[in-house]
């Protein structure tokens, strides 16, 4: 990540390494978001036009090199590269005392959670959904992908993943390193206490699996066997008596009274 920290030092010399930091991870989200996510394009295409203005022309060029950079560190070794580059960059002492955690911890945390309980629920459902109220720039969620990787599971076609953290940036982060990753995500720009919400930012795993349609199916299965399950031992007793009742009511309509003499011809 050396290399990451060594070029946003050498785009600061005009702006601060906060910001340059920051037009990093937004004008990278803008541009994973654009190539899938149509219906948000026009105000993102505008946004992203605001920010390359304050830019000269060989500062941009060294944009893309820095993406570059962060995609060769999660095909190395995925895991949470821009919260390691935000410390290394110390902008956790301008950001109000930001402080992510460290991915070992993150790791050693998902190794607890992840087990047998979810292999059930993706057998039954297919997938599992994770939430996440104060995501900073992702490391739970990376280790947690890498974690069902390591035990042999498809993170890209079995989890999905809600995100949620109040600094536009992080958000920005964790939605680049989960669209570089694929992991199917929806990461919200809000604030989990308040339950405010200012945008979507929806990964190209979420996108281009049809996850929409996934999660709909999910919930109405869920709902419907929470009805089930809701009702109580004496309605369910009920029901089977009023079953057996309109049973013998049955059998008693087709069969004779004693005083009727059955033909058989």
């Amino acid at each position: 990540m050396q290399d990451m920290v060594k070029l946003i030092h050498q785009l600061s010399y005009r702006h601060s390494t906060n910001k340059v930091f920051a037009d990093f991870v937004e004008m990278s989200a803008i541009t994973l978001s654009n190539a899938t996510d149509k219906t948000q394009y026009e105000p993102r295409e505008k946004r992203y036009l605001e920010i390359v203005k304050h830019y000269k022309p060989e500062e941009l060029h060294e944009f893309p090199k820095l993406l570059g950079m962060l995609v060769n560190h999660l095909e190395e070794v995925p895991q949470d590269v821009l919260g390691e580059v935000f410390h290394a960059l110390e902008l956790h002492n301008e950001r109000k005392g930001q402080f992510f955690t460290p991915f070992p911890i993150c790791r050693m945390m998902a190794k607890m959670i992840v087990g047998d309980s979810q292999q059930n629920i993706i057998n039954q459902y297919g997938f599992i959904t994770v939430s996440e109220p104060a995501c900073g720039t992702g490391a739970m969620i990376i280790a947690a992908a890498k974690e069902l990787k390591d035990n042999g599971i498809n993170y890209q076609q079995t989890i999905h993943v809600t995100a949620v953290d109040l600094d536009a940036t992080c958000v920005h982060a964790a939605y680049v390193q989960f669209s570089l990753l694929h992991i199917p995500a929806v990461v919200v720009h809000g604030n989990s206490l308040s339950l405010e919400e200012f945008s979507y930012w929806y990964t190209p795993a979420h996108t281009l699996g049809f996850w929409d349609q996934k999660l709909k199916r999910k919930a109405s299965s869920l709902t419907l066997n929470e009805m089930i399950s809701n009702r109580t031992t004496d309605e369910l007793e009920k029901e089977s008596i009023s079953d057996l009742n309109a049973a013998l009511s049955s059998v008693t309509e087709k069969t004779p009274s004693p005083g009727i003499q059955l033909r058989l011809f």
